[in-house]
């Protein structure tokens, strides 16, 4: 498992940063943001709400509609997974893709790139993250990790491959490439539309969020227009989209790194949280489900996604590790720090192991 190192979570170090105003205080990422993460947590958390028994039976058709798997074998019989081989029984890992696609702006590059691993005999796991611009070298190719995916879905689709085609054939290429990267086998991979994100905030009617300094940004090639003040307040879904994706002004390029943004990600999806088990959330649980199905896509059987929410409906969120592969910024690129890629390897081979 991870060090027991204490570390400062990057809501306390934001809370830090506005109390001494001082602007580059960089901070480290502990519970890190990822839509399809955002999935299953608000399943497992309304679960464990005592209203599991609607979000089943309403997830029962969302989930259906997120599985991209081949159901059926060359010969049309479907294919099944034994009980004593699922999720159920045995640890999973998955591979986490947030994908900056908004309406008008974005691409296929996954902006966010986590691998997850899940117990379900010790009811632990770990998430890890990496910065989209870590360097990779893979196949004689190299290039920043929030790259492969694109690349692998745009030559599928050169290939002939339709839509849903070229995004198993990405994810599958996906795996392979992180699961040597992090020595671990990689079952599953989920891929989350960053758009998804917006429309679950403003079915919640907002989410109240304390802006830890000025943001302001514009770009007229990706139409861009961040326009936050500090303060305690309810941010809309693109206020919020705006907050988590902010890194840097004009008047201070500097002003926040990858490691701030990723910290302001953990405060966001905790005020997500908050807001679908407070009652007014409870009420609103069908539409934001129904958001979610239109933005989630992964290569999980809809059998196994059933059964991990069957699984870990009751799992606490303390037993789950959230960390971060530490790196330097060497133009342009972050090279992967050794010493946490050693450490964040051994965490999650630890979890499917126990």
């Amino acid at each position: 498992m991870a060090t027991n190192k204490p570390q400062h979570t990057g809501e306390q170090q934001i809370a830090s940063r506005v109390q001494t105003k001082k602007s580059k205080k960089k901070a480290k990422k502990k519970r890190p943001f990822l839509k399809a993460l955002l999935f299953m947590l608000i399943f497992i958390l309304l679960a464990a709400a005592g209203i599991g028994t609607y979000v089943y039976i309403k997830g029962s058709d969302a989930i259906k509609n997120i599985s991209i798997a081949v159901d059926e074998d060359e010969s049309g019989a479907k294919i099944s997974i034994p009980v004593n081989e699922s999720v159920k029984e045995k640890p999973v890992t998955m591979l986490l893709l947030g994908i900056d696609q908004r309406s008008g702006a974005g691409g296929l590059n996954t902006d966010v790139v986590m691998v997850a691993a899940l117990n379900p005999n010790t009811k632990k796991g770990a998430v890890v993250a990496m910065s989209r611009d870590t360097k990779i070298t893979y196949d004689g190719k190299t290039r920043k990790a929030n790259a492969f995916y694109a690349n692998y879905y745009v030559a599928a689709q050169r290939e002939g491959a339709d839509k849903v085609e070229a995004m198993r054939k990405a994810k599958e290429a996906a795996k392979q490439l992180f699961g040597d990267f992090y020595d671990i086998p990689l079952q599953y991979a989920v891929s989350a539309n960053f758009q998804g994100f917006q429309d679950v905030v403003d079915v919640l009617g907002g989410v109240e969020v304390d802006v830890d300094m000025r943001m302001r940004w514009t770009d007229s090639h990706d139409g861009t227009d961040i326009d936050l003040h500090p303060g305690l307040q309810t941010l809309d879904g693109k206020k919020a989209l705006d907050f988590v994706r902010f890194r840097q002004s004009k008047g201070n390029p500097n002003a926040s790194s990858d490691f701030e943004r990723n910290s302001r990600q953990t405060i966001v999806i905790k005020a997500i949280m908050n807001k679908m088990i407070s009652l007014g959330g409870v009420t609103k649980i069908g539409s934001v489900i129904d958001e979610i199905t239109e933005d989630v896509h992964t290569d999980m059987p809809s059998e196994e996604l059933t059964r991990m929410l069957t699984t870990y409906y009751n799992i606490d969120l303390d037993d789950i590790t959230f960390t971060t592969l530490q790196g330097k910024w060497k133009s342009p690129y972050v090279e992967a720090d050794e010493s946490s890629l050693a450490e964040v390897k051994q965490l999650l081979q630890s979890i499917i192991s126990e």
